[in-house]
C-alpha cells in the first residue's frame, strides 16, 4: 500500500465512496460533507477537552513524594517512565505510521489532534518529573537500565514496525487493533498505580494531572475502536478467520506482558494493588476491548478496583475528587451513545 498523496487533483472520490484507508481521496478537507460522523463528534469532543499541564498544581507532590516508602517511589518512577515511553512511541507512530495511510479526511483531523494531545502528555509528564526527581535523567534513561521495561517496551514497538516499511491492507488493520490495545490497556493500567496512591491521599497533583491525560486517551481509544468497526463494515474481507486468530494473540501477549509489568512495579508493597487484583483488571480491560470490536470475550474477570472509575472519570462531576476544586469547565463529558 502506497501512502496517500498530499495533493491529488484527478481524484473523483464522491462522499460516500470513502474509505479508512485504501481511498482516493483529493487531499482537501471538505468538512462541511463528511462519511465518518463519529469521527466529526469526536473533533468537536477533542477540542471541548484541552487543557494545559499549568493548570494543575503540583506543589504538594514535592512534600508527599518524599514521604513516601521507597516501593512506593520506585513504583512511582517505573510507572512514570513507561507512560513516558508509551506517548513518546504514539505521538511517532500516529505522524510517520499511521495517517500516511488514511484516506478519510475527517479521520485525518482527529488523528492529527491526537498526535497534539501525546505530545501534551510528554509535557506533562516533564512537569510531574520535575516536581518529584532531583535528577531527571533517572526516570528518563529508566527504559535503558530496568530489564523489564525493556522488554516490554520492545514488544510494544514491535508491532508498528511493519508500518515503517510497505504495509498491506491486512498491516493497517492489525495496528488498528495495536493502538487499541496501547490505549486501551496499556495506558489504563499504567494510569491505576497512581489513582492507588491518591486514594490513600498521596500525590494527589499526579493523580490530577494523569486523570486529564486520562480523559484524552478516553477518546483515542473510541478512535481506533470505530475505526476497527467501519473497517469491518467496509471491508469484511479482511476480517478472515487467521486474523482474528492473531489479533486474540495480540491480546494475549499484551495481558501477559501487562501483568508481569504490573507485578514488577509493586513488588506486592503497593497497598490496594495485589497480584491477582493486578491480573484481573487487565484481563477485565482486554475482554472491555474486544467485546468493543465484537469480539469474544477471552479472559471472563469481573472489575476488581471498580472505584478507579469514579478517581478517573469527569462524567457529571462538577468538582475535582480531590480538593473540591472547579476543573470541568466546560469541557465535555463522555457520552459513548454518540460512538
Amino acid at each position: 500500500m502506497e501512502r496517500k498523496k498530499i495533493y491529488n487533483p484527478n481524484s473523483t472520490e464522491s462522499v460516500n465512496e470513502r474509505r479508512i484507508f485504501g481511498g482516493d481521496p483529493t487531499g482537501l478537507f471538505e468538512l462541511n460533507n463528511i462519511k465518518y460522523q463519529w469521527a466529526y463528534n469526536l473533533w468537536d469532543m477533542m477540542l471541548n477537552n484541552t487543557w494545559f499541564p499549568k493548570e494543575v498544581d503540583m506543589t504538594t507532590d514535592v512534600r508527599d513524594y518524599k514521604q513516601l516508602t521507597d516501593a512506593e517511589k520506585r513504583a512511582y518512577d517505573k510507572a512514570l517512565s513507561q507512560l513516558i515511553f508509551m506517548d513518546s512511541l504514539q505521538t511517532n507512530n500516529l505522524i510517520d505510521n499511521v495517517n500516511p495511510y488514511i484516506t478519510s479526511p475527517e479521520i485525518n483531523l482527529i488523528l492529527v489532534r491526537q498526535a497534539f494531545e501525546e505530545a501534551l502528555h510528554s509535557q506533562s509528564y516533564a512537569v510531574m518529573v520535575d516536581s518529584i526527581s532531583q535528577n531527571s535523567d533517572e526516570i528518563y534513561d529508566m527504559w535503558r537500565q530496568d530489564p523489564m521495561l525493556k522488554h516490554k517496551n520492545d514488544n510494544i514497538a514491535h508491532v508498528y514496525e511493519t508500518l515503517a516499511g510497505n504495509p498491506t491492507d491486512t498491516d493497517i488493520l492489525k495496528a488498528m487493533f495495536a493502538n487499541q490495545i496501547l490505549e486501551g490497556i496499556y495506558f489504563y493500567s499504567g494510569f491505576t498505580f497512581f489513582y492507588t496512591l491518591a486514594r490513600s491521599g498521596k500525590m494527589l497533583g499526579s493523580a490530577q494531572m494523569i486523570r486529564f491525560i486520562q480523559r484524552d486517551e478516553v477518546t483515542h481509544l473510541l478512535i481506533f475502536q470505530n475505526m476497527i468497526n467501519a473497517t469491518r463494515k467496509e471491508r469484511p474481507e479482511l476480517f478472515t478467520p487467521e486474523l482474528i486468530e492473531e489479533v486474540y494473540e495480540m491480546f494475549d501477549k499484551a495481558v501477559e506482558l501487562e501483568i508481569s509489568w504490573g507485578r514488577h512495579i509493586t513488588e506486592g508493597q503497593i497497598l490496594g494493588l495485589t497480584d491477582d487484583i493486578i491480573e484481573d483488571y487487565i484481563k477485565y480491560l482486554a475482554d472491555k476491548r474486544l467485546h468493543a470490536v465484537g469480539l469474544e470475550k477471552r479472559y471472563h474477570r469481573e472489575h476488581p478496583i471498580k472505584w478507579v472509575d469514579n478517581f478517573s472519570s469527569f462524567n457529571d462531576q462538577k468538582t475535582n475528587f480531590f480538593e473540591g476544586n472547579v476543573t470541568n469547565y466546560s469541557k465535555g463529558s463522555l457520552n459513548f451513545d454518540d460512538f
